[in-house]
């Protein structure tokens, strides 16, 4: 038996709090690995340094790109119910670009300072792709009033772990809750609210992809070992920049039910 809306609304909020409150309570501060910097791609090419890591997040800038001139065509304008609906989408590839950006400053140095850039803008990214679903799923007005404080709640986490860094007791928990929950929150609303769009299975697409992407982070220097020419990490920026087009991908193909 599915329920009202405003019950399923609340009692999904209400899980949302407490999972937070229960992880932050239960899990003791995760400190940044030392070792986090140490990439396995160091090539420099046409004196680009770390090559590969860093030329690889124009991948992103040109996602944002192809986003942003979708969107500002007819095809874009016909993409949406309501005009409005487009506001998180159009932030959304500005993160993605501001992530090419900051990614790219981040590995041409690799340390905490310029990481801090790269975590801020990945948060914005994430955090308006969940707003939009919110549009699309729950209510226009709901995503677009959560937006402000999905922003200070993204940019918040990536500044705590900056100054908490600074301290010399780097914690990383508030970072990880900002990635860790969109993943988990997005495919409770598709199931909860009925859709208004096709591409459903677009969207567990891109969570797929970006999913991926983290393993591929996880395994840089053993994807290096093996594929020697490439690294985990360049991988990384590679599936990313996928899963971020994909969504320009899903725009495009899907339908108004």
């Amino acid at each position: 038996m599915r329920l009202p809306p405003d019950r399923k609304a609340l009692g999904l909020w209400l899980l949302v709090i407490t999972m937070a409150g229960l992880t932050w309570m239960l899990l003791p501060p995760i400190a940044q690995p030392l070792q986090y910097h140490d990439f396995a791609d160091r090539r420099a090419c046409l004196g680009i340094a770390n090559c590969f890591d860093t030329a690889s997040n124009a991948l992103f800038v040109l996602a944002g790109l192809a986003g942003l001139h979708f969107l500002s065509g007819v095809a874009g304008r016909r993409a949406f119910i309501d005009a409005r609906e487009a506001i998180p989408y159009r932030l959304f590839f500005l993160a993605a670009i501001l992530v090419g950006l900051g990614s790219g400053y981040y590995h041409l140095a690799p340390d905490n300072g310029r990481l801090v850039w790269d975590r801020a803008a990945i948060s914005l990214a994430l955090m308006s792709l969940f707003a939009a679903i919110l549009c699309e799923r729950v209510s226009l007005s709901a995503g677009l009033r959560l937006l402000p404080w999905l922003y200070a709640a993204g940019l918040g986490s990536a500044i705590y772990w900056g100054w908490s860094e600074a301290q010399g007791s780097g914690d990383l928990r508030a970072y990880g809750l900002m990635q860790l929950y969109p993943m988990l929150l997005v495919p409770l609303l598709l199931w909860l609210y009925p859709p208004r769009y096709s591409g459903d299975k677009d969207i567990l697409t891109v969570i797929g992809l970006y999913l991926l992407a983290l393993l591929c982070d996880f395994t840089d220097h053993q994807i290096a070992a093996l594929a020697g020419a490439v690294s985990g990490h360049t991988l990384k920026h590679i599936v990313a920049a996928l899963a971020m087009y994909w969504v320009v991908g899903r725009l495009r193909r899907r339908r108004i039910l």
